[in-house]
């Protein structure tokens, strides 16, 4: 059987408390890691994180749930459920809400699901080559993929925080689950992070610190170091989960299929 190895971390950034939130880890029903990136008033965006991942884990470490698309949206669906339950309707900006991204691998370590919310990203790393298998679920995301604005343009947009969807939000939401389970292939790499995460780093770095890693703490280190070492003043929480199948230093065989919800364009 294929060896999993996981390490979070989850940094404050320049801002005065941290609203990212990260859990993993094995249950009967396989292997998971969660992510969610807060907001809201009166710090209730870490409120917001913190219920959502500890929702989504309760229901991971469920012994009556099935590994299936189906039960992952469900799980998505019900913190979204506590999110609003707890919501304070008399003070607006006491609201809270927060993203989302979660990968569940079954317990034969042979396939994986995923789903989110938001612009919390999932990558895949694969034979040399770095995939975004999330959409995010933003203004900017959608401009650039209309080809309205350049990957230049979105990294500096003034509406590159605008969210469309996000759990808490008023309403009910449609997570973004892949659609079937999807084949995991020795030597695959996941990551999993906020917007505080990606946005200092290019798909160059990410695949350039995945080969020097001796092991996912390392892998997480180096890419810390440049989210750090290029920061800007007002530097955004940054948070990731770094995943492992075996070695990715192996080289695994390319692989294709149509469950990715979306594909969005490098940076």
């Amino acid at each position: 059987m294929t060896q999993i190895r996981m390490a979070s971390f989850s940094g404050q950034g320049a801002r005065s408390y941290n609203e990212d939130a990260v859990l993993h880890g094995v249950a009967r029903n396989g292997h998971y890691a969660v992510l969610a990136d807060g907001a809201g008033g009166h710090k209730r965006g870490a409120e917001a994180a913190q219920r959502a991942v500890a929702c989504v884990e309760r229901s991971l470490r469920d012994d009556a749930v099935a590994f299936s698309p189906a039960n992952l949206s469900q799980m998505v669906q019900l913190a979204h459920s506590e999110l609003l339950h707890h919501q304070n309707s008399a003070e607006w900006d006491a609201r809270m809400h927060t993203t989302l991204v979660v990968l569940w691998i079954d317990p034969d370590v042979s396939h994986a699901l995923w789903t989110h919310v938001g612009d919390s990203r999932l990558y895949r790393f694969r034979h040399n080559r770095v995939d975004v298998i999330t959409a995010d679920d933003s203004v900017v995301a959608r401009m650039l993929q209309a080809g309205l604005i350049t990957p230049e343009q979105a990294r500096n947009h003034p509406q590159k925080n605008q969210l469309l969807a996000a759990m808490g939000m008023e309403g009910e939401i449609e997570p973004h689950t892949v659609v079937r389970p999807v084949e995991l292939n020795e030597g695959d790499a996941f990551l999993l992070c906020s917007d505080g995460w990606w946005e200092g780093l290019s798909h160059e770095v990410l695949v350039d610190s995945l080969g020097k890693a001796l092991n996912p703490e390392h892998w997480l280190s180096l890419m810390r170091e440049r989210v750090e070492a290029f920061a800007r003043p007002r530097q955004d929480n940054f948070s990731a989960i770094g995943v492992w199948m075996g070695d990715p230093g192996e080289v695994t065989r390319p692989g294709d299929d149509d469950t990715r919800p979306g594909l969005l364009s490098g940076r």
